[in-house]
C-alpha cells in the first residue's frame, strides 16, 4: 500500500501554496506540461505576435505617408512653327496680284505641360539630418545614450575641437567628435549579440582595476565597438545583450516599453508563505520606494529556496534588495529571460548572434503601447498586486 505524504497530499500532486494560475517562470523550467498549459502558452504567443504585426504595419504606414514621393513633370516642348510657303512662279514670270502674296507667320502659342508626361518619379533629396550629441556617441558604439549624456556633462566630449557640456547639442555627421581625445565614428553595420554571462565578470566596457569584463567573452564575435544593454552584477549570471545600435539600446532601457525580465533566485533558507505574499503584492517599501513584482513562483514546490521572479523595474540591484529587505541572503541570481530572449542552447560564458526575426521583434517590441495616455495613467497610479498582465514601468540595469 502507498502511504500518504506527511502533508496529507496524494503522490503526484503539487501543493498549491504560493502557486499562481499563470506561472511564467514555469515556461522555462517545468519540463512536464499538460495540454492546457501548452495551449494557453500558444494563445499568448499568438496574441503577442498579432500585436507586433499590427505595430509594424502602423510603423511602415506612417513612413510611407512621411516619405511620399513627389512627381516632377517637365513642360511639353513648344510646337514648331511651319515656315511660310513661297508660291511657285507662274509660267509667264513672277507672280502678280493679291492672290500670290505670302502669308504672315502665325504667332507661337505658349507651351502647356502635358498631363501624361513620361518623366520618371524622383524623391526630393533631403539634406543630411543633424542629431543630438549623446545619440551620435551611442550610434558610434561607445556606450548607451544615457551613459553618453553623462560623459558630455562631465566635459569628456569635444566637437570640432570645442568642449561641449550639453548632451542635446545638435551635431552633423561630418563633424569631428572626440571622447577622451579619441575620435568617434558612426557605424552602419549594426551587431546584436546575446551572451550567457558567467559570474566574476564586470559589466562594463573598460575597468581601470584590470578585472575581467564581459567584452573579453565576446571579443571574437565582432570587430565593431559594441556595448552592453543594461547591467548585471559581478555575481549575477544570465542573459545579457550587446549592440552598437543606440536607438535599440535606448528603447530597451526606456520604462515606457515595459520590457519583461525573469530571474532565478537561490536563497539561503526557504521562503515563507507570508514573505511570498509580501513580495507578490508589491507592498515591500525599499529606501527608494515600493518594489513592484509582476509574478512570483516556485520552480519546484518542494524546494522553497528556489524562486522564479518576473520584474520590470530598472532600479539598482532591486532583486537582491527585495529579498535582503526580508532577511534572506541571495546565494545565486540568474537572469533566464530578457525581452523574450532566453539562454537556451547557449552555454555559460558563450555567445550567439541574434537572427533577423529576433532583431525585428526587438525593434518593434511593445511599440503599440508607447506613449499611450492610458498607459501613462497606469504608470502614475499606485501599484496593485502584480499579475503577468500587470503594467510595467521600468527595465533593469542592475538586479
Amino acid at each position: 500500500m502507498k502511504k500518504n505524504s506527511p502533508s496529507g497530499e496524494r503522490s503526484g500532486e503539487r501543493p498549491s501554496l504560493g502557486k499562481r494560475k499563470t506561472d511564467n517562470f514555469s515556461k522555462f523550467y517545468n519540463k512536464k506540461r499538460n495540454s492546457a498549459v501548452k495551449e494557453a502558452f500558444r494563445q499568448e504567443k499568438k496574441a503577442e505576435k498579432k500585436e507586433r504585426k499590427e505595430a509594424i504595419e502602423r510603423h511602415f504606414e506612417e513612413r510611407r505617408k512621411k516619405d511620399k514621393p513627389t512627381i516632377t513633370l517637365s513642360p511639353r516642348p513648344a510646337p514648331r512653327t511651319p515656315a511660310p510657303r513661297t508660291p511657285a512662279p507662274s509660267r509667264g514670270g513672277a507672280p502678280t496680284g493679291p492672290s500670290h502674296k505670302p502669308r504672315a507667320a502665325a504667332p507661337a502659342l505658349p507651351a502647356k505641360p502635358h498631363p501624361r508626361a513620361t518623366t520618371p518619379i524622383t524623391r526630393e533629396s533631403a539634406p543630411t539630418e543633424t542629431l543630438p550629441l549623446n545619440k551620435y556617441i551611442s550610434n558610434g558604439g561607445l556606450c548607451s545614450r544615457r551613459d553618453a549624456a553623462e560623459l558630455v556633462r562631465h566635459g569628456k566630449v569635444t566637437v570640432n575641437g570645442k568642449l561641449i557640456t550639453e548632451p542635446g547639442t545638435k551635431v552633423h555627421p561630418t563633424d569631428t567628435i572626440k571622447v577622451n581625445n579619441k575620435k568617434v565614428t558612426i557605424s552602419n553595420n549594426f551587431v546584436y549579440i546575446l551572451l550567457n554571462k558567467p559570474k566574476d565578470y564586470i559589466t562594463t566596457t573598460d575597468d581601470p582595476q584590470g578585472r575581467r569584463t564581459v567584452l573579453d567573452l565576446i571579443r571574437p564575435a565582432t570587430t565593431e565597438r559594441v556595448f552592453p544593454i543594461g547591467r548585471l552584477d559581478r555575481n549575477t549570471s544570465g542573459v545579457l545583450l550587446f549592440t552598437n545600435d543606440g536607438d535599440l539600446a535606448q528603447k530597451l532601457a526606456h520604462p515606457s516599453h515595459q520590457i519583461r525580465k525573469i530571474y532565478h533566485v537561490t536563497l539561503d533558507k526557504p521562503l515563507t508563505k507570508a514573505d511570498f505574499e509580501k513580495i507578490a503584492s508589491g507592498t515591500i517599501a525599499l529606501e527608494d520606494g515600493p518594489a513592484p513584482v509582476d509574478d512570483l513562483a516556485f520552480p519546484d514546490p518542494k524546494d522553497k529556496t528556489q524562486i522564479g521572479i518576473e520584474i520590470h523595474s530598472g532600479r539598482n540591484r532591486i532583486v537582491r534588495r527585495i529579498f535582503e529587505h526580508l532577511g534572506y541572503d541571495v546565494r545565486g541570481l540568474d537572469r533566464v529571460m530578457y525581452a523574450g530572449l532566453t539562454k537556451k542552447n547557449v552555454q555559460r560564458g558563450h555567445w550567439r548572434l541574434l537572427n533577423e526575426k529576433e532583431i525585428r521583434i526587438l525593434k518593434y517590441l511593445n511599440s503599440s503601447i508607447k506613449g499611450s495616455p492610458g498607459r501613462a495613467k497606469d504608470m502614475a497610479a499606485p501599484q496593485q498586486p502584480a499579475s503577468p498582465a500587470a503594467a510595467h514601468t521600468h527595465t533593469p540595469k542592475k538586479p
